[in-house]
């Protein structure tokens, strides 16, 4: 039976109402089926063993997390021929600790026996690494809120080759910025491209060639110097890259002081984690873009079990 103990959702301020699944493109559907035939290239030999019986499932939340991934595991069940039936919104923050059995049921599947457990596998890691991005992610923006800081936190393009679909999505439920997309959303300008130009003024001004008017232009720096040439070589954004926050505060107000009617977004970057993010709030630090908001997440704990009910 479903527990009747009640829990309380909460739901981040920046998640409320919003409706992130329709921004998913016309082919994500091809996507997450790719994903799911890969699980089964050939005979289903367990599905065989159960049959296909119609049968009910719970999808058991079973630690503390964010709720994201609902349109994918919903696919990936209808693939398979089954129905999913959300007792909670995405966004929703799953507190298991305030259970007595430590799991809350997330959802209700229905259909053939060996249609849900063909699709188990592949809807829980869906689940599981979208709802740990969105977990981290919310665990950030909680640092924020708390230090009263106006600026934006953001992911990186430090994404899974293939997964970055999922991967920007959560990090959008969790409430922070996607940053550039893929490496055509935005031209950055790294020490390897200025190495190879000679200049970060030549690499600027040769991205603005084809990059135009629409395309913003992001420079990466390590010291106030190469700051200054990118902001007067027409950068939209500049990148104190692994500074420390002490050298961090002074170069970006220097900076905000010495051009005070330029438009460039000062963004600090490398190495930051959820345990440091917030020394680095300062109020001439326009973005702070984490890796680590994407990389080395721990997944959020769910599983699936066929039940008595039909």
């Amino acid at each position: 039976k479903i527990q009747t103990t009640t829990i309380i959702v909460k739901m981040s301020e920046t998640y409320e109402g919003k409706r992130y699944h329709m921004l998913l493109p016309p082919g994500w559907r091809k996507v997450v089926n790719t994903w799911f035939t890969e699980d089964i290239p050939s005979f289903d030999y367990g599905g065989y063993v159960v049959g296909d019986k119609e049968s009910v499932a719970h999808l058991y939340c079973k630690s503390p997390g964010v709720l994201s991934g609902v349109p994918f595991f919903t696919e990936v069940m209808k693939m398979a021929g089954c129905e999913v039936e959300w007792l909670f919104p995405e966004g929703a923050y799953l507190d298991t600790t305030t259970v007595d059995n430590g799991r809350i049921v997330t959802a209700i599947v229905r259909g053939p026996c060996n249609n849900i457990l063909v699709g188990e596998r592949t809807a829980l890691n869906l689940l599981a690494r979208s709802s740990g991005i969105a977990s981290r992610c919310r665990k950030a923006r909680i640092i924020k809120d708390q230090n009263q800081w106006t600026g934006v936190l953001a992911a990186t393009r430090k994404t899974t080759p293939g997964f970055r679909l999922v991967e920007k999505y959560s990090a959008l439920v969790g409430g922070v910025d996607t940053h550039r997309y893929d490496l055509s959303s935005m031209i950055m300008l790294k020490d390897n491209h200025i190495k190879s130009t000679g200049s970060i003024t030549n690499s600027v001004k040769i991205a603005r060639e084809v990059g135009g008017f629409s395309i913003k232009i992001e420079v990466e720096t390590d010291s106030e110097e190469q700051a200054r040439e990118a902001i007067e070589a027409g950068a939209d954004i500049v990148m104190l890259d692994n500074f420390n926050p002490d050298d961090l505060r002074e170069t970006s107000a220097v900076l905000k002081e010495a051009f005070p009617h330029s438009n460039a977004v000062l963004e600090a970057s490398g190495g930051i984690t959820l345990e440091t993010v917030a020394d680095y709030m300062c109020p001439s630090v326009d973005v702070i873009s984490m890796g680590s908001l994407i990389q080395g997440v721990p997944h959020v704990d769910f599983s699936l079990k066929i039940v008595d009910d039909k």
